[in-house]
C-alpha cells in the first residue's frame, strides 16, 4: 500500500515542498522577531534615532514599548504565532 499511496500522491509533492519552505520561513521570522539580540540592537537604534532627532519622544516611546513587550513575551510556543 505504501508504494501505491506514494504514486497516487506524487503530484502533491510540489505542494508539500512549498508548505515545508513556508514553515521554515515562518520559523525563522519568529526566531528573528523574538531574538533578544535583535531586539536589543533595535532598541539601541531607536535610542540613537531619538538623540539625533529622527524620532520624536512619542514615536520612540511607542517603538520601545513594542520592543520591550516582545522581549518580555519571549518566543511563542512552536505551534502558534503570538502577536
Amino acid at each position: 500500500m505504501g508504494l501505491l499511496t506514494g504514486l497516487l500522491t506524487l503530484p502533491l509533492a510540489p505542494v508539500r515542498g512549498v508548505a515545508w519552505i513556508a514553515e521554515q520561513v515562518r520559523q525563522e521570522a519568529l526566531r528573528e522577531l523574538y531574538d533578544p539580540t535583535v531586539i536589543h540592537e533595535r532598541l539601541e537604534a531607536v535610542a540613537e534615532a531619538r538623540e539625533s532627532g529622527e524620532l520624536s519622544e512619542d514615536e520612540a516611546a511607542e517603538l520601545e514599548s513594542e520592543l520591550v513587550g516582545r522581549l518580555m513575551r519571549g518566543a511563542p510556543p512552536a505551534g502558534g504565532l503570538e502577536v
